[in-house]
């Protein structure tokens, strides 16, 4: 199936090394294309000497930071090119262990269009979050499936960044027609695949949060999801297929 994943960095001098030595270990047979937004850090410096090393490995430098948004399109583009048939996201910072990656690939093989790592699918799994911000993301999850119309049944965890697509999803999609540039990118796509008529389903992840990197969530992205969110009604039904 080819899988590529698909890691945004900003400033994750940190936590890259050691990540990307996990998941070329855990999945020989996937490829990583790192997006990186020219990070003060060396990031990209770090990211690239490991695509030197290895081709399985490739980096795209971009001109400054333009968004979680941009940097997932840009990286879907990147490894459609290059002929993969199923992307897959993920997070620089350790917080998506990569010993789900083949779980989410293997519900595609099974059926699934879309495979989201749910951290609450069945319970609650996460590790080292503070009762604050567990709140936050149980409240931000609730307000996306009132708001927008996206059953629970469907997707528990729709701010998820850890997930895996099918290459028609994205094509049938339009990468060009999805407009989200901060974590909002998450909750239009899983929204978009599902009210498209794709098999969208979860797989019980635990996050683990590990404070190697600093929190990219400002005011601004959280408004974005605020409003947008019951646009999504809006978007096109099933009958948009072809």
């Amino acid at each position: 199936m080819n899988p590529v994943i698909v890691i945004p960095t900003y400033d994750e001098a940190a936590a890259l090394p050691s990540l990307l030595d996990r998941v070329l270990a855990v999945t020989p047979e996937f490829d990583v294309v790192v997006v990186d937004d020219a990070s003060p850090d060396g990031t990209g410096e770090i990211a690239a000497e490991f695509a030197r090393r290895t081709p399985r490995v490739s980096v795209l430098h971009r001109a400054g930071k333009m968004g979680l948004g941009t940097a997932y399109r840009d990286g879907f583009r990147h490894a459609i090119a290059r002929g993969a048939q199923v992307l897959i996201e993920m997070d620089a910072d350790h917080s998506h262990n990569p010993k789900y990656l083949p779980a989410l690939v293997r519900a595609l093989d099974e059926g699934a269009d879309v495979a989201i790592g749910s951290r609450y699918l069945d319970g609650v799994r996460v590790e080292n979050w503070p009762f604050r911000r567990l709140l936050l993301s149980r409240f931000a999850n609730y307000y996306v499936n009132r708001a927008s119309g996206l059953p629970t049944s469907v997707v528990t965890d729709a701010t998820s960044g850890f997930r895996a697509y099918k290459r028609p999803v994205l094509e049938t999609i339009g990468l060009d027609a999805v407009s989200s540039n901060g974590y909002f990118f998450q909750i239009e796509m899983a929204y978009r695949a599902w009210r498209l008529g794709f098999v969208v389903r979860e797989v019980p992840i635990t996050f683990e949060e590990h404070y190697l990197t600093s929190s990219k969530i400002s005011g601004a992205i959280v408004w974005e999801a605020v409003w947008r969110t019951p646009l999504l009604r809006l978007a096109p039904r099933r009958a948009s297929r072809s």
